[in-house]
């Protein structure tokens, strides 16, 4: 399988890569993304019986991508690092329409360790097969950047630079990334929100001086965010998965549509849908569910990504705390094109706003719907489903105002409520302001849960990386730590 780029060629790169030259160098022509030219088409058939692990290493096979069946064997062999090997992604029916697919069992209690453990795998080891150094740049809105800092740590040919925007993620997530004890680690707190941080990494993925320094001390340059098609195409897997789970079950029949709910953020995890659509799963709408930063349910209901004079809100799911979610533009270029694509993002960012003709709107519903839920419903959700003996997350609960209309319905879990207690606590009892130690000990009490053991010894750990530096700082300090 051959990538090629959603902003068209720049005459600089190859027309055209492979898939191990997309995940090691992600940066494409015109600040652009790599994308799969075709994707392969799936008969659900041949996995309606397979574990996890047996259709993800079928699927990718499907790809045809470079990479050696032993060493996707063994990237997708990870998985069993997860609470329950023979089942990473457990479907919870919480409705009588709704299943909520947990994406968080794995090492750092969030949804990016189903992408960021296999895919670290693998490019760590074409990193070490080819006697490459490499500096692997992520930002970080609470969940990538523990996951990626864990996926990395102490492996050879590899240095680890996370961005997190300081203040803006929860306690639990950056004690994470804090008292990584890695010595390949470096993790940098920004003056500025998740926005700031992934627009930094993508200019130094784009800076020519940068990479020049980088090769002077004989470094190449990735990123682990999910402008990386090594993340997506893990991301794609778990789709698969719970439309066979659902068969499985007896909830629907071969080729019944379902809809997916998918917290909004990066868009990686609703991308990883929408190609799994184009393979082949009968999926008839993949919903956008959004907190107070709803840009994409104004793109999506409206046509319009406006962030003209927008300023972001700190909202009780602060992984979803972003702006500019990157993924959107692989859809833009599947439905119009790289022409189209090109004139689109330089819009959005040079003038922050761009909007669709109507027929490129209606094209975009076709897959599309989007709502957003606000902080106090999200608290509400909380205590509702509680009650009923299911606890979930703030990023979950924005998922549940989506539930309506006759089909079957999977949504998706993207973090332990153990990262957020203290909004679970609020919503739970009404008390505010506790902090993360002492509100997990009340959840758990309340709720007869334990608290997992990487969760607990957190707070417990030394502080090793306290560094937090301006933006204009960020290049400087990755300099130094280099």
């Amino acid at each position: 399988m051959q990538f090629i780029e959603t902003r068209g060629n720049d005459g600089l790169r190859p027309k055209e890569v492979s898939f191990s030259e997309a995940i090691l160098n992600p940066a494409a022509s015109y600040g652009g993304l790599y994308v799969p030219k075709s994707l392969p088409a799936l008969d659900l058939q041949e996995y309606r019986e397979d574990d996890y692990k047996s259709m993800a290493l079928k699927v990718l096979k499907k790809f045809n991508i470079d990479i050696d069946e032993e060493l996707l064997k063994e990237a997708v062999d990870l998985y069993d690092r997860f609470d329950d090997p023979s089942n990473p992604v457990p479907l919870v029916k919480v409705d009588e329409k709704l299943h909520i697919a947990e994406l968080y069992h794995g090492p750092t209690r969030a949804f990016k360790d189903m992408a960021l453990q296999p895919f670290g795998h693998i490019l760590s080891a074409l990193a070490h097969q080819r006697g490459e150094n490499y500096l692997i740049l992520a930002a970080t809105s609470g969940d990538t950047g523990p996951a990626t800092l864990e996926t990395f740590k102490n492996k050879p040919n590899i240095k680890v630079a996370c961005l997190y925007p300081a203040g803006g993620t929860s306690d639990v997530q950056r004690l994470q990334m804090v008292t990584e004890e890695g010595k390949n680690l470096k993790v940098i707190g920004i003056e500025g929100d998740f926005d700031d941080a992934q627009s930094a990494l993508k200019n130094l993925l784009g800076s020519a001086k940068f990479k020049e320094i980088l090769a002077q001390k004989g470094i190449r340059l990735s990123a682990a965010n999910s402008v990386n098609f090594g993340r997506i195409i893990f991301q794609i897997l778990y789709h698969i998965h719970a439309y066979l789970e659902l068969l499985r079950r007896g909830v629907i029949q071969m080729g019944q549509k379902i809809d997916l709910i998918v917290p909004s953020g990066n868009f990686g995890n609703a991308l990883g849908g929408y190609y799994a659509k184009k393979m082949g799963v009968p999926i008839d709408k993949i919903l956008i569910a959004s907190n107070d930063n709803n840009v994409l349910t104004q793109l999506i209901r409206e046509g319009r990504y406006d962030l003209r004079g927008k300023k972001l809100i700190k909202t009780s799911s602060p992984a979803m705390d972003i702006l500019k979610s990157s993924n959107v533009e692989r859809v833009l270029f599947d439905k119009f094109g790289p022409s189209r694509t090109r004139e689109l993002m330089e819009s959005l960012n040079d003038r922050g706003y761009y909007e669709l003709t109507k027929e490129e709107l209606a094209q975009i519903q076709e897959d599309f719907d989007a709502d957003y839920t606000t902080d106090q419903e999200v608290k509400e959700v909380i205590k509702e489903y509680a009650q009923k003996g299911y606890l979930m997350d703030p990023h979950t609960a924005t998922t549940i105002k989506l539930n309506r209309g006759e089909r079957q319905k999977v949504a998706y879990s993207t973090a332990e409520w153990t990262k957020f207690a203290p909004t679970v606590l609020e919503a739970l009892t009404g008390e505010r302001n506790v902090r993360d130690l002492e509100a997990l000990e009340k959840v758990a009490k309340l709720m007869n849960l334990s608290i997992p053991e990487p969760i607990s010894q957190l707070f417990s750990k030394p502080i090793i990386h306290d560094t937090v530096v301006p933006k204009d700082r960020i290049e400087e300090e990755i300099v130094a730590f280099l």
